[in-house]
């Protein structure tokens, strides 16, 4: 039995983040006592080409930053790395950049060295810091990524005067199989806090239950930009993480509940 103690008894949130990276988060939620539904509205799959993720492969020698802006991107580029033959260590000449703390492990896991994670965990904190650390003018990037994302970090480098190649690591699509349980859960009004990661999992949520059902459910943002999505969208943004992490999500979903939902 989940103790009435627990900061989150009785909430029902929703956590949309892909299923294989879903746990973490649910798993938190649940030891807090919360009923964590794991709905998630995004699916991670391989680029519709490989073609110019292999050609970078293939210059890894020629690139003087590799920059990585999700554990996601990280993990797929360097599974791709091994299918092809070739090894981790190719980048040997390359700096490594990590948008945060979760996407570092990920390279780290892998036996990469990782040279530089901004203080916040966005990629205009990541350009600020590239910048410090010496000029980008004539510099080569590698950006593995998604196919669909903000171009914050090359234009940035781009304007600097840096050569950027910025390859399709995996897209995200709409993970269709969720949308009978959430029409369900908003239908009956059973959504406490519904939880985004990214901006993807805001806008394939809206796209699941339709606009006019998400408007007004409560959102637990993990950072500025996802949470500014959600707004725009039309979700009351209850809780933005200070710390843009997972765990760092689930601190401030806690506070909230602590300060807001009355206690007997």
């Amino acid at each position: 039995m989940v103790s009435q103690m627990l900061p989150l008894f009785g909430l029902t949130i929703v956590v949309t983040r892909a299923a294989h990276q879903a746990e973490a988060l649910a798993g938190a939620l649940a030891d807090r006592g919360a009923n964590a539904v794991v709905a998630p509205t995004i699916e991670i799959v391989d680029p519709e080409s490989f073609a110019p993720l292999d050609a970078a492969i293939e210059r890894a020698a020629e690139y003087d930053w590799a920059i990585f802006t999700s554990a996601t991107g990280a993990d797929r580029f360097l599974a791709r790395v091994r299918e092809t033959g070739h090894d981790a260590g190719e980048l040997a000449r390359a700096r490594i950049a990590a948008v945060g703390p979760a996407t570092a492990r990920a390279l780290e896991r892998r036996g990469l060295r990782v040279d530089l994670v901004p203080e916040s965990y966005v990629a205009e904190s990541l350009v600020s810091a590239l910048d410090a650390i010496a000029p980008v003018a004539g510099k080569r990037f590698l950006l593995a990524r998604a196919a669909v994302a903000r171009d914050a970090v090359p234009d940035a480098l781009d304007a600097a005067g840096a050569l950027v190649d910025v390859v399709e690591a995996y897209r995200t699509v709409e993970a269709s199989s969720s949308r009978e349980l959430l029409e369900a859960l908003v239908e009956r009004g059973e959504i406490d806090l519904v939880t985004f990661t990214s901006a993807s999992t805001v806008t394939n949520f809206v796209q699941l239950v339709g606009a006019s059902r998400a408007t007004g459910t409560r959102a637990a943002c993990i950072g500025p930009i996802t949470a500014a999505t959600a707004r725009d969208a039309g979700f009351d943004v209850t809780v933005e993480a200070e710390e843009y992490t997972v765990p760092g999500l689930v601190a401030a979903i806690e506070r909230w509940a602590l300060r807001a939902i009355p206690r007997q």
